[in-house]
C-alpha cells in the first residue's frame, strides 16, 4: 500500500509585540480559546494562517518595506492577526510613511477596533479598511525572529514565520473574545515560569522562542541583536533520546540553546 505524502504546511505568521519593563522587556501573549482546534487553551503570541487576500498585489502601495512575495505575505498576515486578536495596529498614516516613521496611536486604533471581528470573519477587507483610513502597514518595523515548520507526521502542518516588533505606543491591547480569551503582558521568564508551575500551557515552538527572547535586556536590544542574526528554519524531526524516549530534534544552529525535546513535553 502506497503511503500518503505528508500534508503541505500552510503559510502562517506570529508576532512578538514588545514593550520595555523592569527587569526584562514584556511580550504580549494571548490565551487561545478552549474550543479552538489548534493549541486550545495555550498561551501564545498573536498570529495565525495567512489568508489569500494577504498575498494580493494590491497591498504593494499600502505597505512600507520591500520583502518579496513570501515575506510580504507573512508580514501582512502577522499584522492583520495582531489587529484581529489584540486590537494593536502596526500601521502609519500615508502622509507620514517611510522607514522609522511614527506608528498610529490610540485614537486610530480605537476607531478601527469595532471592525476587528468583521475582518476576522472575512466580512470586511483588511486592505480596504487601510485604504479607507489612508493607512499603510509598517512591514519594515517587524524583525524576522524565527521560522518553524510543523513535523511531517502531524495531520495539520504550518509554515510559521515569527516576527518581533516594538508595540505601538499608547495603544491598548484587548483580547477578541472569539479566538482568544485573555491578553497579557509578560516577561519571557515570567511566561516560562507560569508553564513550569502549571498556570499556563505553552507549546514547544512558543517556549523555544520565549527562551530565545529572554536573552534581550530591552526592546532596543531585541530589535538590534535579533535583527542582525540569521534565521535558521526549524523542522523538528522525530527521534529517540539517549534514554530511548521519543523526542523531537531541532538544529543547533537555530540558536535556541537546546536541540532535543521529549515528546511528553510537546503540547499541541
Amino acid at each position: 500500500m502506497t503511503k500518503s505524502p505528508p500534508p503541505e504546511p500552510r503559510l502562517s505568521a506570529t508576532i512578538l509585540l514588545l514593550r520595555n519593563a523592569v527587569p526584562q522587556p514584556e511580550v504580549l501573549m494571548v490565551k487561545r480559546h478552549y474550543e479552538i482546534d489548534f493549541a486550545a487553551g495555550a498561551l501564545v503570541f498573536p498570529g495565525g494562517k495567512a489568508a489569500p487576500a494577504d498575498a494580493s498585489s494590491d497591498w504593494d502601495d499600502w505597505t512600507d518595506g520591500d520583502f518579496g512575495p513570501v515575506q510580504q505575505d507573512a508580514r501582512i498576515a502577522a499584522i492583520r492577526e495582531a489587529y484581529e486578536e489584540s486590537g494593536l495596529l502596526i500601521a502609519r498614516h500615508c502622509s507620514a510613511r517611510g522607514p522609522g516613521a511614527t506608528l498610529v496611536g490610540a485614537e486610530i486604533a480605537e476607531k478601527l477596533s469595532p471592525h476587528r471581528s468583521a475582518v476576522d470573519r472575512g466580512e470586511m477587507s483588511f486592505l480596504a479598511l487601510m485604504q479607507e483610513h489612508d493607512l499603510v502597514l509598517a512591514l519594515d518595523s517587524l524583525v524576522h525572529f524565527g521560522h518553524w515548520i510543523t513535523p511531517v507526521m502531524m495531520p495539520k502542518r504550518f509554515d510559521t514565520h515569527f516576527y518581533l516588533a516594538p508595540a505601538p505606543e499608547w495603544q491598548i491591547a484587548a483580547h477578541d473574545g472569539r479566538e482568544t480569551t485573555d491578553a497579557v503582558w509578560l516577561s519571557a521568564n515570567d511566561a516560562l515560569a507560569q508553564e513550569v508551575d502549571g498556570r499556563a500551557t505553552i507549546i514547544f515552538p512558543t517556549r523555544m522562542n520565549l527562551i530565545k527572547l529572554a536573552r534581550a535586556a530591552s526592546v532596543e536590544d531585541a530589535v538590534r541583536d535579533f535583527g542582525a542574526e540569521p534565521v535558521i528554519s526549524v523542522l523538528p524531526e522525530v527521534g529517540k533520546s539517549p534514554d530511548g524516549e521519543p523526542c523531537l530534534y531541532i538544529p543547533a544552529e537555530a540558536g535556541y540553546g537546546q536541540t532535543m525535546e521529549l515528546l511528553s513535553r510537546v503540547n499541541v
